[in-house]
């Protein structure tokens, strides 16, 4: 209560009250570091329009920041499930988790909560560019933002009382499907690139005596992902899932595989 308290006195002192409070709407807390916050919502883009207005200085994007939210949410999330669900085993923890911290997820939990308005990007970037993965992408570096302004405990509270409370029907995207492999396979099929599951090794889990299966995916004879399952058919979503994530995230790594000699 004094916290709060505090922070509403100390706003009044503060020349740039505006921005504080866009993010207090977010939020549902006030921020104490604007400039983390500033870099979270800046878009790699802005490094052209600042150097054309003569502003050397100000160099800094959401990346870092973005690598930092990107492992917080997913220790977060990984934290609120093992409560929500006491009874779950991990597989449906895990995949779960997957369902919530993927990139299509996070793009439309930044607009609902109004952070796409907030994101800075050259506005001269193509159509296509501007609604890839751009507000995902903020939407983990705001978290990363959170963490470092507030620590872990906000970051927890951020996610219970604002996105699992108001944004995000946890019911309904625990019995929605994604078919990662569908995905991976369509890509490849646009860009008329070869692709291949293949088979790693098969284990047995020691304290539940059940196998777990590991595969990898080859994209062009390319390495892409791994991943392990209790089926061969999980193992192959979960390789599927990482080498998609990968092409996502990674514009360089999905170029050099769209012009490879295959295609």
């Amino acid at each position: 209560m004094f916290s709060r308290l505090y922070d509403r006195i100390r706003l009044l002192f503060r020349k740039e009250k505006e921005p504080y409070l866009q993010l207090n709407r977010i939020l549902g807390f006030m921020p104490h570091d604007l400039s983390i916050y500033r870099t979270a919502l800046m878009h790699k883009s802005m490094h052209n329009v600042m150097r054309e207005q003569g502003d050397t200085k100000h160099d800094s994007d959401n990346e870092r920041l973005e690598f930092l939210g990107d492992a917080a949410l997913g220790s977060i999330v990984a934290d609120i499930l093992y409560e929500l669900y006491p009874n779950r085993q991990e597989g449906f923890l895990t995949t779960l988790r997957s369902k919530i911290v993927r990139r299509d997820t996070l793009n439309k939990l930044a607009v609902k909560i109004g952070l796409d308005k907030l994101v800075l990007y050259d506005e001269r970037m193509s159509h296509k560019a501007h609604n890839s993965y751009m507000n995902g992408n903020a939407f983990e570096a705001f978290f990363g933002a959170i963490y470092l302004d507030r620590g872990y405990d906000y970051c927890m509270r951020f996610m219970r009382k604002v996105i699992f409370k108001r944004y995000l029907n946890i019911e309904e995207l625990s019995r929605k499907e994604v078919n990662y492999k569908s995905r991976l396979i369509e890509w490849c099929q646009h860009y008329q690139l070869p692709i291949n599951f293949e088979m790693v090794s098969q284990k047995i889990q020691a304290d539940r005596n059940t196998p777990v299966f590991v595969s990898r995916v080859l994209i062009a004879g390319i390495y892409c992902g791994m991943g392990e399952g209790y089926s061969k058919k999980e193992s192959h979503q979960a390789a599927a899932r990482q080498a998609y994530r990968h092409i996502k995230r990674d514009d360089k790594f999905a170029n050099d595989l769209k012009n490879q000699p295959n295609n």
